[in-house]
């Protein structure tokens, strides 16, 4: 199995270091570490004060994120989110919201798992559906915002 150096294998773990190790062993870079322990734009947004909301969630898994979204002049001027789930959900979720802000609606709306994946410098193989997470959760709060602008006036 050809590695990239980004991310290390169980087979790459030498065998006294799996012995010892008591439960899974998962191997996260130190950014990842980074925004799992200090995740970025975590909180809420009240009732009123963001433009688009989202509710995602992977059944599989378990994990589950809530994002908000206040747009200023075709811009994300502000984004917050709360996650459940496993250390990578939580990080990269942090992470989408980090790529997300301050761009605008078109750039947000081309981001993928992919640039998340790279902007940690890889993940786990078997972590990578987390990165969807919070892109799905991006595009959804999008989308929502998007529809409300189609709303008329009352």
């Amino acid at each position: 199995m050809e590695n990239s150096g980004n991310n290390q294998s169980d087979a790459e773990i030498p065998s006294a270091e799996l012995e010892e190790a008591e439960g899974p062993v998962i191997f996260y870079n130190d950014k990842v570490i980074d925004h799992f322990t200090n995740p970025r734009n975590v909180g809420e947004m009240e009732e009123g004060s963001c433009d688009g909301y989202s509710l995602v969630g992977d059944p599989e898994c378990g994990d589950q994120m809530k994002l908000w979204i206040k747009v200023e002049k075709g811009r994300i001027e502000d984004i917050k989110f709360k996650s459940f789930g496993c250390p990578g959900a939580i990080a990269t979720s942090s992470m989408a919201t980090v790529l997300a802000k301050g761009k605008s609606l078109d750039e947000a709306k081309r981001l993928s798992d992919d640039d998340v994946v790279e902007a940690f410098e890889g993940i786990p193989d078997h972590k990578k559906h987390c990165s969807m997470m919070g892109v799905n959760a991006l595009h959804a709060a999008i989308r929502d915002y998007e529809q409300k602008q189609k709303c008329p006036e009352k």
